[in-house]
């Protein structure tokens, strides 16, 4: 019972038609369900899923540990509660891109990215990355593709050549893999506005920018990816890092002080929480749900 008016095919019917105004389409990323409900409150197009995040999340370093079933279990989790398409990061394919492109599928995303790291990933914006072959890359997008029912299921390739083999080589890669069929180009790690332009002009299709904080793409603003005819902004790790900065600030004044009073005022109140779960509307739920019976179910 989440309150949702739209059904998965309508949501991933949306983020096809929205992609073809080819105004820039902003996905911040939601750590978890009560934060996709805030980015749909305020106005945004769509909700990202970082595989980033959700490592942090569990307290683990994103270099591929976690599995298809915690991602996909997440991600149904944060899908549900939001009309907006949302997306989520699918690493190299978890060993079996059709497979992973069917669960994910089932579990209601409007789409997701692989990438062209082996197995071993590593966040898109550390050094020492290794890559798969762009011919063993090409034969994973053409299973993923082949894999999807819905066919406005995005399927989003990643590429981290940039740092690794040059913004040419890169070039390549993003040639061969639109030609696979790829319904969008991610291009990770771009260093400026010269590179994110260099991609523009070669590539036939949609492609997105990430615009995470503290890595090695220059952080450029909504016009200017307008500008460099980008059709899709990634806020990966946003929320989060707002989220856990002021958690540790509260927690050491509490630890300091011996109590929460003075940071009161930086706390998302009672009122405010209980109108993000939307709780009155659950003060006359339907009666299927309310009026049952034990009888038989001992």
């Amino acid at each position: 019972m989440h309150f949702t008016k739209k059904d998965n095919k309508e949501k991933r019917i949306d983020f096809v038609n929205n992609l073809k105004t080819k105004r820039l389409l902003r996905f911040p990323g939601a750590y978890n369900p009560l934060c996709a409900k805030l980015i749909a409150e305020i106005g945004f197009d769509g909700v990202y899923i970082s595989g980033g995040v959700m490592s942090n999340d569990l307290g683990l370093p994103d270099i591929g540990l976690t599995t298809l079933d915690q991602v996909s279990y997440r991600a149904k989790q944060i899908t549900r509660v939001t009309d907006l398409p949302t997306i989520v990061d699918a690493d190299t394919g978890f060993g079996n891109c059709k497979n992973t492109i069917k669960i994910l599928e089932e579990k209601g995303l409007a789409g997701c990215h692989i990438e062209d790291q082996i197995a071993e990933k590593r966040c898109g914006h550390l050094d020492n990355k290794e890559l798969i072959s762009k011919e063993e890359m090409v034969k994973k997008i053409k299973e993923a593709v082949s894999a999807r029912i819905d066919n406005n299921f995005m399927i989003i390739v990643r590429t981290d050549a940039n740092t690794v083999e040059g913004i040419d080589k890169t070039l390549q890669r993003i040639k061969a893999y639109e030609d696979a069929g790829a319904d969008m180009i991610f291009p990770e790690a771009m260093k400026n506005e010269g590179e994110f332009e260099k991609v523009r002009k070669i590539s036939k299709g949609y492609l997105l920018a990430n615009m995470t904080e503290f890595g090695k793409s220059k952080l450029l603003d909504k016009k200017q990816l307008e500008n460099l005819g980008y059709n899709l902004v990634i806020y990966p790790v946003t929320t989060q890092r707002l989220a856990m900065q002021n958690v540790e600030l509260g927690l050491k004044s509490i630890f300091k002080e011996g109590h929460q009073n003075n940071i009161i005022d930086k706390m998302q109140t009672r009122k405010r929480l209980y109108e993000l779960v939307e709780y009155e509307k659950y003060n006359t739920p339907d009666k299927k749900i309310t009026d049952f019976s034990t009888e038989g179910h001992e």
